[in-house]
């Protein structure tokens, strides 16, 4: 478990915040990227039909601090001509590398031809890869899942085909596209995978504490992992892991640093976008991060229920002075991993669902 290289990159922790649609935009990579311990962030990903049609959205969805390098653009499509433009416009910005999303089951997506659509079609995510591997001089990655179905895995023959095409990092996320975010990630065949091809191999799938991301870390033998929902739950995941690999104890935030922190991030959506836009951004991070919280889900609900910027402030406030006190908030239940998890591709709305109603939610 050492940094490796995506062709002269380094990445160095060899851990990757895992791309999330509407979940890591500019505000929440920067949150994670100040707490330490990520080798590499990855856009939301952006759809090519709007990126290369000049949609502001699209457009936005690429910016960037230099602080946040090493940087990848994610991009989703099934029209070869459209990917290599969007590859293209991805370079033009200052984008570290390229990465092409083949795994977002979504049925929005995946009826366009996009995202883990394309595992029924090899010979199109060939002619895709290679369209861009020619438009572009940053290095190329992808990010795929282990088959559409589970009597289709093809997830070995798919990356040897990426290797040929020039594809320099493959990341497996060990579920199949029917699977959605269901079950438990087969991060058996991820280690097929990383014993097929002489390319880096990340894996992805169901880390979200250290002593399990560490067995599956270590059994697949992948040169990385990625983390996605996890982070959300605890921006301090990847300096955890970190302090593993360099033989120190995890570090073990405080119940000041935890307030601190999202009184930070709703700073900084407040300093990038309109109140009312930065009310639900900070909703939809507290769904996730008050997983482990004693009284979370009573908490969860009142922010939820707050109109303003001070309503916000004050229910941070009023709940940690509780738990500091060592007073109950709320029913004091403390929730399991299930209760809050969520479909990375269509997040926004399903975190909404799961704010609502706290025992509901869909497998990640």
């Amino acid at each position: 478990m050492f940094p490796f290289k995506i062709r002269n990159i380094e990445i160095d922790p060899p851990m990757i915040l895992s791309p999330m649609a509407g979940v890591t935009d500019y505000t929440f990579r920067r949150l994670i990227k100040r707490r330490g311990g990520v080798g590499l962030v990855v856009s939301e990903f952006i759809s090519v039909e709007g990126l290369t049609r000049n949609n502001p959205k699209s457009k936005r969805q690429m910016r960037f601090d230099e602080s946040e390098r090493p940087f990848a653009v994610q991009i989703f499509g099934g029209q070869p001509e459209r990917m290599a433009m969007g590859a293209e416009m991805a370079e033009e910005v200052g984008a570290d590398i390229l990465d092409v999303n083949c795994g977002c089951p979504a049925p929005k997506v995946v009826k366009n031809g996009g995202g883990s659509g394309l595992l029924r079609e090899p010979e199109r995510l060939e002619t895709i890869l290679k369209e861009i591997k020619r438009s572009i001089t940053i290095p190329l990655t992808l990010k795929l899942r282990t088959g559409y179905t589970e009597s289709t895995i093809n997830v070995v023959d798919i990356a040897k085909m990426a290797e040929q095409c020039g594809v320099e990092h493959i990341q497996v996320h060990g579920r199949t596209r029917d699977q959605g975010y269901k079950g438990l990630a087969n991060w058996d065949l991820i280690r097929q995978v990383k014993e097929a091809v002489s390319v880096p191999v990340s894996g992805n799938g169901d880390i979200t504490n250290i002593e399990n991301g560490m067995k599956r870390w270590r059994e697949s033998g992948t040169d990385g992992i990625l983390i996605g929902r996890g982070a959300m739950q605890n921006p301090w995941i990847f300096r955890q892991f970190n302090d593993v690999l360099e033989g120190r104890s995890p570090y073990q935030p405080d119940l000041d640093e935890k307030k601190a922190v999202l009184l930070e991030f709703f700073e900084m959506c407040l300093e990038e976008m309109p109140e009312l836009v930065a009310l639900g951004k900070m909703k939809q991070l507290a769904g996730q991060f008050t997983k482990g919280l004693v009284g979370g889900a009573q908490f969860r609900q009142t922010l939820y229920h707050s109109h303003s910027a001070g309503e916000i402030l004050e229910n941070i406030t009023t709940y940690f002075a509780t738990l500091e006190r060592r007073e109950v908030f709320g029913d004091g239940l403390t929730e399991s991993d299930a209760d809050l998890e969520f479909d990375s591709c269509d997040a926004p709305s399903v975190i909404e669902r799961s704010v609502s109603t706290p025992a509901a939610g869909t497998a990640a």
